[in-house]
């Protein structure tokens, strides 16, 4: 397993996470309802809103993981994902060295495919991602990521109140 980098900017990422003052709040149906549709549209078993904080990456909101709300940030794909500005996808996660021996991967929930797109604020910062998880390798095509892209923009726009960067 190859952990993932700590972004240059990590001390205003933190900060600007924080500043949301969403960290270990309740479920809210408003992000539920993007993460129930990302998992229903991509057929995927497990859809997420992670959010990365210092030694953790925490759930805003998850179909497909029971009560797990959080896991260490050492074995998070999102951690990878926060370092580009693009979507992330790892068609098969034992076919790639920074993940092949991953506990979630090697272990529960077993996941094999991985597409996370950074939730990037209007400033720039990625505060984590809205991804989608199999448990079988599959392919992610150029609808699909664009699908994916125009959901993260909802779910930034649900954590702000305005538009995504790049818009």
């Amino acid at each position: 397993m190859i952990p993932a980098p700590t972004p240059p900017n990590e001390a205003e990422r933190i900060a600007a996470l924080y500043s949301l003052l969403i960290l270990d709040t309740p479920p809210e149906q408003r992000f539920d309802s993007i993460v129930e549709f990302a998992s229903r549209e991509f057929d995927a078993p497990i859809a997420l809103i992670s959010l990365l904080d210092h030694e953790r990456q925490w759930f805003k909101s998850a179909v497909g993981l029971g009560s797990v709300c959080e896991t260490s940030r050492d074995v998070s794909f999102c951690g990878h994902a926060i370092m580009r500005g693009d979507i992330m996808v790892v068609p098969d996660a034992l076919q790639d060295a920074r993940f092949a021996d991953n506990p979630l991967v090697t272990g529960s929930p077993g996941i094999r495919f991985y597409a996370g797109a950074p939730l990037l604020l209007p400033n720039g910062y990625a505060l984590g991602t809205l991804c989608v998880i199999d448990t079988q390798p599959r392919d992610f095509d150029a609808t699909d990521m664009a699908i994916l892209s125009t959901l993260r923009q909802l779910v930034v726009q649900q954590l702000t109140g305005t538009e995504a960067a790049g818009e």
